[in-house]
């Protein structure tokens, strides 16, 4: 049985943006359920029409889009994915974002196809950043905003979870995680499932910004320090 096609709410300032994606959307049969054109009228569209994803343009005037994902993301007890959108890919707000549980970010001149899929791909639970432009937004931006950083209880981990989220943070598909400890994948998804449980994050995305956050794996270097 096929799922029902993500409900979205699109949220960016300007009027042509939102209708473009409005049109890309629509013409793949996913249900645009809310439009706004600012961070607040964005909280009160998800309040309101409760959607699988938002697309949240991340520099909007009066509350902008890292504050209305906050918000979202602490005002729901099963929040929306959030997908930033931006003109830059290495912009710190879109690093903050992502530590206050985005799901990932696409540049604002992002193709047809490639936003489509980010919907429903982001709709599954998978976050949308590739680890190495994960990695590259980390390196730039972490801990230069004591506000944003995450502080996060490694001690819960296990030798093997503290293992994962290294490799996780090294860029590792599952695959190449189960090659590389010899174990089935089927166990690393489990060992995956239980290390973002217990650090109380919601996909690999964030799993990265807290190795680096942590100190796990050092910043300019991709390496454990010593």
């Amino acid at each position: 049985m096929t799922a029902d096609p993500p409900r979205v709410v699109i949220a960016d300032d300007q009027a042509l943006v939102r209708t473009g994606f409005a049109m890309i959307l629509g013409a793949d049969g996913i249900e645009v359920v809310a439009e706004a054109a600012d961070g607040a009228e964005a909280i009160d569209a998800v309040r309101r029409t409760r959607p699988d994803v938002v697309l949240m343009d991340v520099r909007m005037p009066g509350v902008d889009g890292l504050e209305a994902t906050r918000r979202i993301l602490a005002d729901h007890p099963d929040p929306p994915r959030i997908i930033i959108l931006t003109t830059f890919d290495l912009d710190r707000y879109v690093y903050a974002a992502l530590s206050a549980g985005a799901s990932g970010f696409l540049l604002k001149d992002v193709t047809a196809d490639r936003l489509v899929s980010a919907v429903r791909m982001v709709r599954t639970g998978d976050a949308l950043l590739a680890p190495s432009v994960t990695r590259r937004l980390v390196e730039r931006f972490a801990g230069r905003d004591e506000e944003t950083t995450l502080h996060r209880d490694l001690s819960t981990l296990t030798p093997r979870e503290l293992d994962i989220l290294r490799l996780i943070a090294r860029g590792l598909s599952n695959t190449e995680l189960a090659a590389r400890l010899h174990i089935s994948e089927t166990t690393v998804k489990t060992h995956v499932t239980r290390m973002l449980s217990k650090l109380g994050l919601r996909d690999r995305t964030q799993a990265i910004i807290a190795a680096y956050e942590t100190g796990l794996i050092v910043p300019g270097s991709g390496t454990p320090p010593e």
